[in-house]
């Protein structure tokens, strides 16, 4: 069959981010090619694709299959991106997929009669296994973790169990992407993910409710046997992990970093994990295989507020973890949410003054954003305070809700005098220069930026 696979634009009124390889519709590609099936990638981003240009180099891709991927945010423009499909080829099956239509399966089929089926959870069988029914005309009844029309009826199958071998998948189809368009400074950051789920439940996230409270690995061999493949066949010396949580196996991770020692593999990566997962021989060793810079969630610097996100971590934990990847030399990256149900203005200021004590190389100051699928949406939804049902707003930067501790309004305030008060050190700003490189470069543009934007709100 042909398969065409597309990672939607990002809608007009969101500020776009450099582009990356869209990890999901690699996978996805990679396992259908396997199967025998004609792939084809259209990356909506990468390419600066707006809906007409899409419409265009659709309407030249004859498919059986059209998929398309999508977060919350890119929610309305994969729609519309699916409507254009079934407008220009309406014999196509349109099929969505990603995080959101797993939790908003059953409305997006009610919301948006151009869509076909949805696939919830992780796709790598669910495609193959739908490709194949479609070749022999089956029906669908048995088919595991999809919702899909039938007739003038919605039918939800049950879920599919998650993928216990990892190792099973095959590398994502990355010579399917437009690779050139991906580059940044001339050079390609290859992501990859090691691990899929995780063993702590965050109230905020959806990504583990997508991929299970299971914790599953892919062997040490396997991960370094793709960042050998990404570096010699495309010349890649960075990758990125996306796992939510890279340490959760400590004898991995040292398993991973002896695989490229003894490979003599000269790599650059970085990694995301969390404050309770990391000690001084394990970040240090990580330092000598190639890791340079660690992302961690600080979250809040609120004890209570910690407690109500269900994240199980403690404030002392926090300060030792940044102190000890600060002290082997590791770019330190916090990753901090402020208007989290239950925070008030004294407890985001906590959180302000704690990342400055905590003192990283980078900071991330995300609004909390109820994303369906997580206990924190449906307690915003119990309690009626959604304000902003627009899913193009759902961008982390700007909020959607409001509780009777905080406005909207002073949320926003909030969030914009926390990254002023962290860029705007001068003890910060001098530390950056010192260290040099992209990352301090970077942070003494952005100080600069701030102190040029407080002036103006000052003085003009």
């Amino acid at each position: 069959m042909k398969i065409t696979l597309v990672n939607p634009p990002y809608p007009p009124s969101v500020h776009s981010h450099p582009p990356f390889i869209p990890l999901g519709l690699g996978y996805l590609a990679a396992v259908a090619e396997k199967a025998g099936h004609q792939v084809k990638v259209i990356d909506c981003q990468a390419e600066k694709l707006t809906y007409e240009t899409f419409r265009n180099q659709i309407t030249q891709t004859p498919s059986d299959f059209i998929g398309v991927t999508a977060t919350t945010l890119l929610y309305k423009s994969a729609m519309q991106t699916l409507t254009i499909a079934k407008e220009t080829q309406p014999n196509a099956v349109t099929i969505l997929g990603g995080s959101h239509g797993t939790f908003w399966d059953e409305n997006a089929l009610k919301e948006h009669p151009a869509v076909d089926i949805i696939t919830r959870g992780e796709g790598e069988e669910t495609i193959v296994d739908l490709a194949a029914k479609f070749e022999s005309n089956a029906k669908l009844d048995n088919v595991l973790g999809i919702t899909y029309r039938d007739d003038d009826k919605i039918r939800r199958n049950p879920d599919r169990p998650y993928i216990k071998n990892l190792d099973n998948i095959p590398f994502p189809a990355h010579h399917l992407m437009p690779l050139d368009n991906l580059k940044h400074n001339g050079k390609l950051l290859v992501p990859l993910v090691s691990s899929r789920g995780c063993v702590y439940w965050c109230d905020f996230c959806s990504t583990v409710r997508m991929f299970g409270r299971g914790y599953r690995m892919r062997s040490a061999k396997n991960v370094v046997d793709e960042m050998q493949f990404v570096h010699d066949k495309y010349g890649v010396d960075q990758v990125t992990f996306y796992d939510d949580a890279f340490s959760v196996d400590r004898n991995r991770v040292l398993q991973i970093c002896k695989e490229l020692h003894t490979r003599n593999l000269k790599l650059m990566w970085d990694c995301g994990t969390r404050v309770d997962m990391v000690d001084r021989e394990l970040i240090s060793t990580m330092r000598k295989a190639g890791c340079i810079a660690v992302w961690m969630g600080v979250e809040s610097g609120s004890e209570a507020i910690l407690n109500a996100m269900n994240k199980s971590i403690k404030l002392d934990q926090t300060l030792n973890a940044f102190k000890t990847a600060q002290k082997v030399g590791l770019i330190t990256i916090a990753n901090v949410v402020l208007g989290f149900p239950g925070e008030t203005e004294h407890t985001a200021k906590e959180t302000i003054q704690f990342v400055k004590k905590v003192n990283p190389d980078d900071v991330g100051f995300y609004i909390a954003t109820p994303y369906p699928g997580t206990p924190m949406y449906e307690e915003v939804i119990k309690n009626g305070w959604l304000k902003i049902k627009d899913f193009d707003k759902f961008d982390t930067a700007g909020p959607t809700f409001e509780t009777p501790q905080l406005s909207m309004e002073k949320i926003a305030e909030l969030r914009a005098k926390a990254y002023q008060e962290f860029y705007l050190r001068p003890r910060y700003v001098l530390r950056m220069m010192r260290k040099g490189g992209t990352y301090g470069r970077s942070a003494v543009k952005t100080s600069g930026a701030y102190l040029l934007r407080a002036l103006h709100l000052k003085y003009w």
